[in-house]
């Protein structure tokens, strides 16, 4: 279950924020002003994109959002809200490539099973993560992989600091549930 304070409303960018100014100067047709919203958003694309993306599919899928993004700039209603709406396309993009890309192997029923649980790799910890409700699943990415503060998080996303607090201390305490680790 998403927890109440992740289905707060998105936070958009104050008036006259850079992100705002940037929109603004992209729907008038300046490029640079979208290379700029991508140096500032790429990261947390990634992030988003990787919590529902394989992992050797997010690069490509971070440029297919940023190019959807521009195609489809002239829609974008609230200019402050930007972040949000980024998201929103990550997601949308990462899902329709898993959709497309879903194929279903036959099991050999004679493999063995493992002998002992593996050690925590890159894999299973990615596996633990994505297997997280939604809001948690992106701001764990976002802060451990792709390194972002929470009030970072909270910009990029449009979350608010507060939602972006407890996402990420009930995301790390389901993560250690699920990977087995002991926390206080």
């Amino acid at each position: 279950m998403i927890a109440p304070d992740a289905l707060e409303p998105r936070r958009p960018d104050p008036p006259g924020g850079e992100s705002t100014a940037l929109v603004t100067a992209a729907l008038a047709g300046d490029q640079r002003a979208f290379s700029g919203l991508y140096e500032r958003y790429a990261r947390a694309v990634h992030g988003v994109v990787l919590a529902h993306a394989p992992p050797d599919d997010v690069k490509d899928l971070v440029q297919e959002t940023f190019l959807a993004a521009w195609r489809q700039l002239h829609s974008l209603r609230d200019r402050g809200a930007f972040g949000g709406w980024l998201m929103a396309i990550a997601r949308n993009v990462a899902r329709q490539s898993r959709r497309a890309n879903l194929r279903l192997v036959p099991l050999d029923e004679g493999l063995p099973a493992p002998a002992s649980e593996p050690e925590i790799d890159g894999d299973r910890a990615l596996a633990a993560i994505r297997s997280l409700p939604e809001a948690y699943r992106e701001t764990l990415l976002l802060r451990l992989v792709e390194g972002m503060s929470g009030p970072e998080i909270a910009e990029r996303t449009g979350l608010t600091h507060g939602s972006v607090r407890v996402n990420l201390h009930r995301g790390m305490q389901m993560l250690r549930d699920t990977l087995g680790w002991k926390h206080d």
